[in-house]
């Protein structure tokens, strides 16, 4: 197999390797790199040799990366990246160009997908991005042998020197004509993945996704990989999916990481009765949006395994919330959140602090809003206008911002809304997450989870400092 076939995928750690064991988001979450290993499946598929190194996983993995260039000798070295971690992509790609002068480097994911050209005006290691969909562009990219790239849909290259983009690859995969994820290419798998503490029964666990994109248009939600496409697989695919993941790795159950779970009502209706009728030993998480479930489905769901289900609530301020969001309904919201309680299924909400717009009295809104329903647990995040969202464009009028990518990930006040300090901003957050956990509903139910979490109580013990500096602090990382 020539050179130029074999791909080294690299998911980027985002920082130093020696602050991993002090990062609290690692602690509580590593997620698998779906993406990643979807791609890799898609190119094994075509006749493509692939590796693929999780330094999120894996911090340690740099080695692996030199033993691989000098082993493998890849033609291609490929980065999926998030904003935050796109320089420590860079960093690596000019560590394998030292190593191997004549590897080229592709980049893919939201924050190339978003910013395009101007990549490759600003990063000369970078010498291709991937646009939006990764499958079939890379496959095409390494058939090319990196030659007439101006012929493939979906990338941006140099010609003559000057980035070119070649326009969107139209349509998007048929979602069912996938190959599963590679997983068995994640080193540890599945053990070396764990879903948030507190949100899963039993391990071991992994996320899955069962569809891309979403059909509505938030003012804080990147669109630059799907745009406004919405796809899905079918039940039965999604079925056939999970009985592979019970039956290969054993895992006990599985977070859905859709954006619009139950958008389609009759595939998850078909999916729940298929998993009733043959169950397969494992539970689930998912996230929905208000407007698409009910009473009757949620029954089905929870029949069906459903553990927790996760809805965007955003603020719980009704004018704020209508600036950024569509259907900003809170009345049905909160009923929605009283539903899926009354089904036996746990609620959690997610929330973002710092929006455009945002005061002191917003905050208090929401922090009342939410205190007032069953909410079993949340996730609090830090507003920060990324690249491809719509609100990326004119945050400065807006606010402070302060683009410093290493720091957009959601943990740092990199955008401040008028009106409003960064450090009261800091203040109002830990208040928010001591309240939550103060309140005597709240801790009676992580009690509960001694029983109905033990796996999570271990991992919360054993990190217990690390979560208490958090409380204290709200970094990320301990510095200290």
């Amino acid at each position: 197999m020539a050179a130029a076939e074999r791909i080294l995928l690299v998911h980027p750690l985002g920082y130093r390797a020696e602050a991993a064991g002090r990062d609290i988001s690692r602690l509580a979450n590593i997620m698998p790199p779906l993406g990643l290993a979807s791609i890799a499946a898609w190119l094994e598929r075509q006749g493509c040799a692939v590796d693929l190194v999780d330094c999120h996983a894996h911090p340690d993995a740099e080695s692996r990366i030199h033993e691989l260039l000098r082993s493998a000798r890849p033609g291609w070295i490929g980065f999926s990246c998030t904003t935050s971690s796109f320089l420590d992509g860079v960093r690596l790609a000019r560590l394998a160009k030292s190593e191997q002068p004549d590897i080229r480097a592709v980049f893919g994911g939201p924050h190339v997908s978003a910013l395009k050209e101007r990549v490759l005006t600003d990063f000369p290691e970078v010498d291709v991005i991937v646009v939006g969909e990764g499958e079939e562009t890379l496959a095409a990219l390494l058939a090319s042998g990196g030659e007439n790239l101006a012929d493939i849909p979906g990338v941006v290259f140099r010609d003559g020197g000057v980035p070119r983009f070649t326009g969107y690859r139209e349509p998007g995969l048929e979602l069912d004509n996938l190959p599963f994820p590679a997983y068995e290419k994640l080193d540890g798998y599945p053990k070396a993945y764990q879903l948030p503490i507190f949100n899963y029964p039993k391990a071991p666990n992994s996320s899955c996704i069962s569809s891309r994109g979403c059909p509505y248009a938030c003012s804080y939600c990147d669109r630059s990989v799907f745009r406004r496409t919405f796809r899905y697989n079918s039940a039965d695919y999604l079925y056939d999916h999970l009985r592979y993941l019970r039956e290969r790795f054993g895992v006990r159950h599985v977070n859905f990481y859709d954006d619009q779970f139950t958008f389609n009502r009759g595939r998850i209706e078909a999916l729940c009765r298929k998993l009733i009728d043959e169950p397969l030993g494992l539970t689930y998480n998912c996230a929905v949006r208000a407007e698409h479930v009910d009473p009757e489905l949620l029954r089905l769901m929870k029949a069906a395994g459903c553990w927790m289900a996760s809805l965007g609530i955003e603020t719980g301020d009704p004018e704020l919330l209508a600036k950024h969001r569509q259907n900003p309904d809170l009345e049905m919201l909160a009923e929605k959140i009283r539903q899926i309680k009354a089904a036996g299924i746990r609620v959690k909400g997610l929330l973002m602090m710092g929006l455009p717009g945002e005061s002191e009295a917003s905050i208090r809104k929401s922090m009342d809003y939410v205190f007032s329903l069953p909410i079993d647990d949340f996730n609090l995040s830090k507003f920060t206008p990324f690249p491809g969202t719509p609100i990326y464009e004119n945050a400065r009028e807006l606010g402070t911002f302060d683009e410093d990518w290493t720091k957009m990930d959601c943990m740092h006040f990199q955008f401040v809304p008028n009106g409003m300090t960064r450090a009261r901003l800091e203040e109002l957050f830990t208040l928010y997450y001591k309240s939550h956990f103060q309140r005597p509903q709240v801790l009676l139910g992580y009690l509960a989870m001694l029983w109905k979490s033990p796996d999570s109580w271990r991992r919360f013990a054993l990190n217990l400092g690390s979560f208490l500096r958090f409380a204290r602090s709200s970094k990320r990382i301990d510095e200290s």
